[in-house]
């Protein structure tokens, strides 16, 4: 049974990592997950994937030219021996033979190697060949902030510019239920604006009034909505309460919704670099999770990122995808 990460000791909040360590644990029962590494032709991409292995999370399939690949592990010192290796002639074959594993049933993840993140998703969103669903795919960052005594997750910083409301509803949704895969009965989530009352001027205050109302009718589910709320009422109990704020969520979120991509990016960013956060993230609403990794993330990042698709995979097997 996954422990509940949402349990971590208020103790630990001060401790580097506390919270992917307990993640990382809750992991330990489960099956490691098939996942196709896109294009590993890099240290760090190919050292991620079998850190992953290595700590019991997948099960790498690597797509992508076959002699790069060796050299990357011949210059790192890595032993693959053990892995598939799928030859592609370059970066744009190996995204689409990567997609077509998921398609075959080969695949449960997918994780981006040393490739544009455009060239993965391009694959990803293809409308005959690609891997989407009704939902609206979206990027959430997990984030274990030394500061804050539980993960907190934050979305969309990646992927969607500028989301309307119905992309909004779907990015909400997506978070809610990697939440549940990690053990978040209730996932509160924060709607995030640049004050915490609806004013017509700020549209993002409107929209979040609307989220909330789209929860009370079920239009959102398995979640509790609070907005409009600013950054420091958000997570902020003393924040919230000297602006005579009632809410359950206020001070105390799982999840933060940003109005839009650059304001969350800019969150996300500013707590890795500034307060010492260590990060994770997937994408979700496609067929399947996607790793989407950066060049700058260490070892850490990609291990957990796999960590959260292999949550993300068993909670799937035990529920339908909504």
């Amino acid at each position: 049974m996954i422990l509940p990460i949402d349990q971590v000791d208020q103790s630990n909040a001060a401790e580097s990592s506390a919270s992917f360590d307990l993640m990382l644990k809750a992991t330990e029962p489960l099956e490691p997950i098939a996942t196709a590494v896109v294009h590993p032709c890099d240290d760090a991409s190919l050292e991620g994937a079998i850190a992953a292995r290595d700590n019991g999370l997948i099960t790498p399939i690597l797509v992508g030219p076959k002699d790069k690949i060796n050299a990357a592990a011949s210059k790192a010192g890595l032993d693959i021996s053990g892995c598939e290796i799928i030859d592609a002639a370059h970066s744009h074959e190996a995204a689409k033979l990567a997609v077509s594993l998921v398609h075959e049933g080969r695949a449960q993840a997918l994780m981006k190697g040393a490739l544009h993140t455009d060239e993965i998703m391009g694959e990803v969103v293809h409308k005959t060949r690609g891997l989407r669903t009704e939902r609206r795919m979206s990027h959430v960052f997990v984030l274990d902030v030394p500061t804050y005594p539980k993960p907190l997750l934050i979305s969309d910083a990646a992927i969607n510019i500028f989301p309307d409301l119905e992309t909004k509803a779907d990015i909400i949704q997506n978070a809610i239920e990697l939440g549940h895969a990690l053990g978040v009965d209730l996932p509160k989530v924060a709607i995030l604006s640049a004050v915490e009352t609806i004013y017509p001027k700020i549209p993002s205050t409107v929209e979040a009034a609307a989220l909330c109302k789209m929860a009370e009718r079920g239009q959102i589910t398995g979640g509790l909505l609070d907005g409009p709320l600013a950054f420091d009422n958000a997570v902020s109990k003393a924040a919230a309460e000297t602006k005579g704020i009632v809410s359950e969520v206020a001070g105390d979120p799982d999840i933060l919704i940003a109005p839009d991509l650059e304001a969350g990016n800019m969150i996300a960013k500013q707590l890795m670099y500034l307060a010492g956060a260590d990060s994770a993230g997937l994408v979700l609403g496609a067929r399947v999770p996607v790793m989407l990794t950066s060049r700058a993330d260490g070892t850490l990042s990609r291990v957990v990122s796999a960590a959260l698709a292999q949550l993300m995979v068993h909670y799937r097997q035990g529920k339908a995808y909504l």
